[in-house]
């Protein structure tokens, strides 16, 4: 399950979805009527993978715990900030299903920001949110008749409330899937997507990531792709990451990094017909996922996490050492200091790319089936893992919260 399949379950029942597994496919299909396009190509010997590094079995050595907060069982976490996380709780009412709240990373203290819908007496709930130090961006759906809105607003320099909100954008889902969203800096993105329509040429459905002003009305397209996107798009220190069809040619996806101020800052584009679960962005440039194992492309054509192991230089993505974390993927890594950070089967790991060793954060016992999640997407000095826990030691208390966990690089 990935990401958004929590989000998905957190709507309908407040609690996290268990992680069910799944069988990788294997693709073989190539668009060979494809305009001649520049992709991503990698030689098998310049990638490692897990059974090349080495495992430090003291994390102690590699991490500091700055906080241990619990906050309601089936709470969600996104993290993309230095000061606060957005958080996604569930209540015990009918109405509302969900409240957002911020999390101060340094004190443990949430508040709820957003009690309820804007839209509760038409209908709507909550659905999802992000936030930064400067504000909150979050959707609204009404299932029973379909639409769905965007907002966001201001959040004090407390995270305690917001103000301005302001709704940016509306639509039926007979049309268009609800937006995801991603929060940077001073900005609101979502990304709005038509329904599958397997009638009609995939060139013909335009997808398009929209921009805001947090508390603002001067939402904009800032790029629009011929075609479904393949992923949600990802919150970065330097912008956020999308996945359109490159120009021309629907079967290529080309990993896009869109500036805070909507320029295109980085792209680079895989082979043809290679789907990324997820995309993400950090110190050593661009990172993707494969859910599915391909007949084709060498290097990166099996299952796993890729990222470079240095910063692309004049050759680009190409000429780099690439590391692929060999699990089965179910959301996109982040980077606390110079360690990697990946959500593996059930831990999160931290990888150190260039000296070729890991290690594995402790799982609590109780926790839900997917383990510890990791909840930071970009590049910072912290990383926020957590896990939802439900569990009665022996001759012991009941644990049922969500344990949320802020770590530092040594």
């Amino acid at each position: 399950m990935t990401r958004r399949g929590l989000l998905l379950g957190a709507l309908g029942v407040g609690v996290v979805a268990a992680v069910g597994g799944g069988a990788a496919a294997v693709v073989s299909s190539q668009d060979n009527k494809a305009p001649d396009i520049q992709t991503l190509k990698v030689p098998t010997d310049a990638v490692s993978s897990i059974s090349d590094l080495s495992q430090i079995d003291n994390v102690d050595d590699c991490m500091t715990k700055l906080g241990e907060y619990d906050l309601p069982y089936g709470t969600l976490v996104f993290a993309n900030d230095s000061k606060f996380a957005c958080c996604l709780l569930p209540t015990e009412k009918a109405k509302p299903l969900t409240q957002v709240a911020t999390l101060s990373l340094s004190s443990g203290t949430y508040t709820v920001v957003l009690d309820k819908a804007q839209g509760q007496d038409d209908g709507f709930e909550i659905y999802d949110a992000r936030c930064t130090s400067q504000g909150v961006v979050w959707t609204e759906a009404d299932i029973l008749d379909g639409v769905w809105r965007v907002f966001s607003a201001r959040l004090s320099s407390d995270g305690g409330s917001v103000s301005g909100v302001q709704k940016l954008d509306e639509g039926s889902t007979s049309e268009f899937e609800t937006p995801t969203i991603a929060a940077v800096g001073n900005h609101a993105f979502w990304q709005v997507m038509p329904k599958i329509d397997n009638t009609v040429s995939a060139a013909s459905q335009i997808a398009q990531l929209k921009r805001a002003t947090m508390g603002s009305t001067d939402g904009n397209v800032v790029y629009e792709s011929a075609g479904r996107m393949a992923t949600a798009p990802y919150a970065s220190s330097d912008g956020v990451v999308i996945t359109p069809r490159a120009d021309g040619a629907s079967s290529y996806y080309q990993l896009t990094l869109v500036s805070e101020n909507g320029d295109v800052s980085d792209t680079v584009t895989l082979p043809a017909s290679m789907k990324p679960l997820e995309a993400g962005y950090g110190k050593t440039g661009f990172t993707f996922a494969f859910d599915a194992t391909y007949s084709y492309g060498d290097g990166i054509a099996n299952l796993g996490t890729y990222a470079p192991v240095s910063k692309p230089g004049n050759g680009g993505y190409s000429d780099q050492k690439w590391l692929r974390f060999d699990r089965t993927p179910t959301t996109a890594p982040a980077w606390c200091g110079n360690w990697l950070m990946v959500k593996s089967t059930s831990a999160v790991c931290g990888v150190d790319v260039e000296g070729k060793r890991y290690f594995a954060l402790d799982v609590a016992n109780g926790a839900d089936d997917y383990g510890e999640w990791l909840a930071s997407e970009g590049a910072g000095d912290t990383v926020v893992t957590y896990s939802n826990i439900d569990y009665t030691p022996i001759g012991g208390e009941a644990v049922n919260c969500c344990r949320v966990k802020v770590w530092q690089a040594k």
